[in-house]
Parts: structure tokens; C-alpha cells; sequence
């Protein structure tokens, strides 16, 4: 039998496995508190004890960590009002305590599962950065502006949105090394197509994939996370060129099956297959239908390159249990 690293390794890798694994991850702290470790340093605990937990009661195949209290570089957005304010946007630097308590969630995370699983961290693209920075605290209405900023001076949102990146990449070097991560998870999205393709791949892509390669230079294996939260939408065709191995895009948002999604991202390795709602399968259904669909969902896609999970992070308070009839049934076919 594999080691669970070989396992998801081989998976990442489009190469044979003993069995199909799974990748689910839930929230282990509360909305507000998402990006609040810096002035609360109690919460990188509080994590760490989801994290923990998580280990103890499922001990999962591999982990994207959750950044909760850490959600976002503190870039200070709150001054920007106009697009020539945009342009004053400030870099942040390598000394900025944000960096080394990332490092030392990451850490810990490892301390918690061993050499053994593979550990992605999570971050968000330079997009959702400014779209949540120029949102009203509670709203992701961002975006609208954005949106303006794109049409007055596309190229000064293309810099902005560099600087975030070159704060991104600093954090990637931290966090991404022997003894800590093994790669990234990198949240994008174009929340419910409000940014057309062209200008989208032209003034919004150059930031994403220059994460990405940073990554891929400390990391052949990195995720991509084409956020479809909350039925939001996203133009696919923009995400088939960015250098990662793995995808993982809402299947029941977008319409596009593990199957076809496959194809459509040139045989890369894919995960998902499950809703994320409280309505949904994974969370409400019985172990019967969701043993089928597990059983489903392999016979669609096969068993080479593919990871059973969802379209996104699944609800804090679903059963355990409902993870393990996933892991379950999959490993018997």
C-alpha cells in the first residue's frame, strides 16, 4: 500500500493509485475573525486546534490549510477611492509580521500531521485581494469598482493588482519549503463573469500566473481553485493556460462534470464532484446516495488523475462520518 503521500502524489500525477482519495476542508473559525490573527494573536491557536481535531477524527488523504485569521495580506486599501489612488497602492515588506505568522500556522500544521500528508496553503488570488480590500466590511461589492477602475486606466489596476502578487509570492517563499508546505491552493475567481474574458486575460491573468509560477518554482505540485462559492459563475476558458497541475472548479455551479472538466483543462489532475451546501448531497443526503454517487462519479471519470471532493469549502458543522462513507466507498472501487 501507498503512503498517503505517494497516494495523492500518483493522484496529482495522472499515475495508477490503490484507491481514489478524497479532499475536503471546512472553516475553524468564525466570518470575523477570518482575517484577524495579526491583532488576535490567540486565534493562530484556535486553528491550530481546528486543524488538530480534523487530523484526529478524519486524518485526511491530504490538507489544504486554512488560513482563517490570515485570510488576507495587510495591504492597506482604504485610502483608495479613485484609480490615480489605486496607483499609490504600497508593497508590502518581507519583514511584515503577517509573513512569519503564516510560517508558524504552517508549522504547526505540520507538526499536527507529520512528513506523511501533503500540506497546500491557501491563498487568495491579487484580484480577490482588492475586490474584498474596496469592499464595505460585510459585502464582496468590490468588484463594481474594480470594474470602473478597468475601464478608466486597466493598466493601473494590472499594477495594483502586481503589487499584491509580489506580497503573494513573498508569502510563498515563506511558507513553501522543505518541513512546511508542499505547495499552494490559489483561490480565483471573476465573480459571476463581471470581468469580460479579453480584458480579464489581458489586465487580471499576468498576477495570477505570476503566483503561480513563483509556486511552481518552490513546488512542481500546486492547486488551482476556480471559486464557484455560492453559485458564483466564472469564465473557464481564461483558467485552461495557468501553470498548475491539479484543479478543482465547481462542477454543480459551472455545469462542467469531472469528466469533461478533464478534458477541458488538457488531462490535468482534477478534484471535486460534490456539492458544498447544507442542501446538498454531501451534507444532507443519505449514506446510501452518497455511496451511489461516490460510485457515479468514478465510473464517470475513472480512477487515474481525479480526487473525490467538492466545489468548495463544505459547511463547518457537517458529520465526519459523511467524509468517511466518501473515503469509504471510493476505496472499494
Amino acid at each position: 500500500m501507498s503512503t498517503k503521500r505517494e497516494l495523492v502524489l500518483k493522484a496529482f500525477h495522472n499515475e495508477k493509485t490503490d484507491r481514489v482519495p478524497v479532499g475536503f476542508w471546512f472553516h475553524f473559525l468564525e466570518g470575523d475573525e477570518f482575517n484577524a490573527t495579526l491583532t488576535k494573536p490567540e486565534l493562530l491557536q484556535k486553528n491550530l486546534a481546528g486543524h488538530r481535531k480534523f487530523k484526529e477524527d478524519f486524518d485526511p488523504d491530504f490538507v489544504k490549510i486554512m488560513t482563517d485569521g490570515l485570510f488576507f495580506l495587510p495591504f492597506d486599501f482604504s485610502a483608495i477611492e479613485t484609480v490615480e489612488d489605486l496607483k499609490k497602492l504600497k508593497p508590502l515588506s518581507e519583514d511584515n509580521p503577517y509573513f512569519a505568522k503564516s510560517e508558524e500556522l504552517v508549522r504547526g500544521v505540520r507538526e499536527i500531521f507529520g512528513e506523511d500528508t501533503l500540506l497546500f496553503f491557501n491563498e487568495f488570488s491579487p484580484l480577490n485581494h482588492l475586490n474584498i480590500g474596496l469592499s464595505k466590511p460585510g459585502s464582496f461589492g468590490g468588484i463594481k469598482k474594480i470594474k470602473e477602475f478597468l475601464e478608466e486606466d486597466a493598466q493601473a489596476v494590472a499594477e495594483a493588482l502586481d503589487v499584491i502578487a509580489q506580497g503573494l509570492n513573498i508569502l510563498t517563499r515563506r511558507v513553501v519549503k522543505p518541513g512546511l508546505a508542499d505547495g499552494i491552493y490559489l483561490s480565483v475567481n471573476n465573480p459571476n463573469r463581471s470581468i469580460p474574458a479579453q480584458i480579464y486575460s489581458t489586465f487580471i491573468s499576468p498576477s495570477e500566473k505570476k503566483v503561480l509560477a513563483v509556486a511552481k518554482e518552490q513546488s512542481p505540485d500546486n492547486i488551482l481553485h476556480i471559486c464557484g462559492f455560492a453559485g458564483n459563475k466564472n469564465i473557464l476558458s481564461v483558467y485552461r493556460d495557468y501553470p498548475a497541475n491539479v484543479i478543482n472548479w465547481a462542477v454543480h455551479a459551472e455545469g462542467l462534470n469531472l469528466k469533461e472538466g478533464k478534458a477541458y483543462f488538457g488531462n490535468k489532475a482534477v478534484i471535486g464532484g460534490f456539492d458544498n451546501v447544507k442542501e446538498g448531497l454531501l451534507y444532507s443526503g443519505t449514506k446510501q446516495e452518497i455511496e451511489g454517487y461516490v460510485e457515479e462519479l468514478i465510473g464517470q471519470v475513472g480512477k487515474e488523475g481525479v480526487i473525490i471532493g467538492a466545489d468548495c469549502t463544505v459547511p463547518s458543522d457537517i458529520a465526519i462520518e459523511r467524509l468517511q462513507w466518501v473515503r469509504d466507498k471510493a476505496a472499494l472501487l
